[in-house]
Formats: C-alpha cells, sequence, structure tokens
C-alpha cells in the first residue's frame, strides 16, 4: 500500500471516528434535553398560566342573558373556599345580575406565573386584564386591572383557589 494511499485511509477513518462521535453526542443531548427535569416544569408552568388566564377570564366574564351559563363556568374554574363562596353566592349573583342588565367581558392582555410549587401543587399568578362593561342602556365602559391569583391542582388539573386586586402604586 503506498503511503498516500494509507494517508487517506487513515483519514477516513479518523473523520468516520469523529462524525460517530458527533451523532453519539447530539443523540445524548437530545435525549437528555427531552428527560430534563426543567422541560417538564416549563411545561407545568405553561399549563398552570393557560389555565389560570382563562379561569380568571371566565370569573371576569357574565352576560346577563346567559348568567346561569357563566355562573356553572365561575364554579368550573374554581376549587377550595373560593368555589365555596361562588356556590353560596349564586343566587345573589344571578339576582343582581339579571337586575342591572349588563354584561361584562374580559380579555387577559399579560400575565406570568410568580410561583410554582409542583409538587405540592401550589402555584401564584399576575395577570393584566381589561374588562368591558355594557350596560342595558348608554355606552360600554373598559378598564384595566392587575389580578392575582393562586391555583390549586385538583387530580390533574389546576383550578383557581383565590383572586383578588393588585393595587397599582404611584410612580
Amino acid at each position: 500500500m503506498t503511503r498516500a494511499r494509507r494517508l487517506l485511509v487513515l483519514s477516513a477513518l479518523v473523520l468516520a471516528l469523529v462524525a460517530a462521535g458527533a451523532a453519539g453526542w447530539t443523540g445524548w443531548s437530545w435525549w437528555s434535553a427531552a428527560h430534563d427535569d426543567s422541560l417538564r416544569y416549563s411545561q407545568t408552568r405553561d399549563e398552570v398560566m393557560r389555565t389560570a388566564g382563562q379561569a380568571i377570564q371566565n370569573l371576569n366574564t357574565l352576560d346577563y342573558r346567559t348568567a346561569e351559563s357563566g355562573i356553572d363556568l365561575w364554579i368550573e374554574s374554581t376549587t377550595g373556599t373560593l368555589r365555596d363562596q361562588l356556590n353560596q353566592g349564586r343566587q345573589n349573583f344571578l339576582t343582581q345580575i339579571q337586575k342591572a342588565k349588563t354584561s361584562t367581558t374580559a380579555k387577559i392582555l399579560d400575565g406570568a406565573v410568580t410561583e410554582l410549587d409542583d409538587r405540592a401543587g401550589k402555584a401564584s399568578v399576575i395577570v393584566a386584564i381589561e374588562l368591558t362593561v355594557t350596560p342595558a342602556t348608554g355606552r360600554p365602559t373598559t378598564k384595566r386591572e392587575r389580578l392575582a391569583g393562586q391555583l390549586t391542582r385538583t387530580g390533574s388539573t389546576w383550578k383557581l383557589s383565590s383572586i383578588g386586586q393588585v393595587p397599582v402604586s404611584a410612580a
């Protein structure tokens, strides 16, 4: 075998080993990332934010024409003491909304998970929300608020367990 031929075979062997090493490293990196706890944690965080946003939107949306199903949605979106309070106040809410003949719609503008304890099944969120209230007569009014919520995992789903306004400080 000539020297040039040996050099070519040796070069091909080195390139094959480098390619196999790169393929192995890439495969291991992919597997490691796919089974990393931080991936599961970020997926849980995203699920909490989606659930919180929808629940807060549900609790701030109510039309007097469909108030019963709207309040059912409130109760379905909540758990614990908040759910109990909504159940206890159900008839009062219905009476008030039907008497006022108003329609309120909510839109989540932005939000973030501020705390997440996946093991304990507890999370905290903060959202910016736009509320539009349409009275029976007159023009709709729109306002923006910041709300903080607590979520609790019930089985495999997250539900809103408390909600409150976040005070806005003057800058």
